[in-house]
């Protein structure tokens, strides 16, 4: 009898595990992007103008701050993997390499073994783009940390982060991690330099679309920009209308949930802003082929812990790890992104 319990057991298992897949447990491929807001150390660095964030600094930023922060960013990504952590994770406004390690080693992300895709950017304050990845999910054959100099100005700005891997499925991907110049001094006065930015990135896609026309390509980041700004419309001719997809062009996936939610990715008095996206490839938007995904699997993280009520313009914003120079102890002042790709096995098609 217990031989007949044990296998009605297993198959009542097995059978329930099926139908999990196939109502909502994940069977795809998760690429997620977050700002985390400020994610610094508490030690001075000298090439960095990090001062704001030290314990004797403008913000008072002290270790227990900064173990709340870690704990809390990797909360987020556990939430957004669900029963399976995303197996690439694009983050910015990261301070450094120990920052990342503190989250990749010593947390509950530890046991998901991330590897690191990151250098020091030149970027005035010190803040870094970041690639993480799961090395048993996607295998890197190539990165590269693309410069950005900017004709007639010394000022510098974060790195483009270029990977070229394999899935576990044996797909080709290309991805594209971006933090783009910051809207201060106001969005006209600095929109030359993210159409610069958007000059740099769309050569290099030139490039692998130019030795293959149905190259699987994901750009994310926060773009500082809109959609519909010219900078990714027209420079980067990333297209914001979905349908007649054509392989080697782009589409920008964030487009279509502007358009179809009620909410965006941070605000700003008031506003919704839809600034943290993501770009693919025609190639990816056609179910013919083998990983792919639709304008639906575009998704925007909104715990309602990352929440909390708008007091002045009404309805919820972000809450905030900071507002102004005041510790708010929240996650950041944007809310995480993320996309599913599928093959036809998974999906069922």
């Amino acid at each position: 009898m217990k031989i007949i319990y044990l296998l009605v057991f297993i198959i009542v298992a097995n059978s329930c595990s099926t139908a999990q897949n196939d109502n909502g447990f994940r069977t795809s491929f998760r690429i997620m992007f977050y700002n985390v807001e400020n994610f610094f150390d508490v030690v001075h660095d000298t090439l960095k103008n990090d001062y704001q964030f030290l314990p004797d600094g403008d913000k008072h930023w002290t270790y227990k701050k900064y173990n709340t922060k870690v704990s809390q960013l990797s909360k987020v990504i556990t939430s957004i993997g669900g029963w399976e952590p995303p197996e690439i994770i694009g983050l910015c406004e990261v301070e450094n390499r120990h920052c990342i390690e503190s989250l990749t080693k010593y947390s509950p992300l530890k046991k998901f073994k991330y590897e690191i895709i990151h250098k020091e950017s030149p970027d005035n304050r010190g803040i870094d783009v970041v690639l993480l990845y799961q090395p048993n999910k996607f295998i890197i054959l190539h990165n590269q940390f693309i410069e950005i100099k900017f004709p007639n100005d010394s000022r510098k700005t974060r790195d483009i982060i270029y990977a070229k891997g394999v899935t576990d499925n044996d797909d080709t991907l290309h991805v594209f991690v971006n933090h783009w110049p910051s809207r201060w001094g106001g969005q006209v006065a600095s929109e030359p330099k993210r159409i610069f930015v958007a000059s740099v990135l769309r050569a290099k896609i030139d490039s692998i679309v130019g030795a293959n026309k149905r190259a699987n390509i994901i750009i994310t980041g926060d773009f500082n920009d809109m959609p519909n700004n010219l900078s990714l419309a027209q420079t980067l001719v990333a297209n914001i209308k979905m349908g007649d997809y054509y392989a080697d062009n782009l589409y920008n996936l964030s487009s279509y949930a502007e358009k179809n939610t009620n909410i965006g990715t941070n605000k700003y008095r008031g506003e919704w802003g839809m600034l943290d996206q993501f770009i693919v490839s025609g190639a990816l938007l056609d179910k013919k082929s083998r990983i792919f995904l639709t304008p639906n699997d575009y998704n925007i993280f909104d715990a309602d812990y990352l929440l909390e009520p708008d007091e002045k313009y009404f309805g919820k914003q972000p809450n905030r790890t900071y507002i102004g120079f005041k510790y708010h102890g929240g996650y950041s002042d944007h809310l995480p992104v993320y996309i599913d790709l599928f093959d036809n096995i998974s999906r069922g098609e």
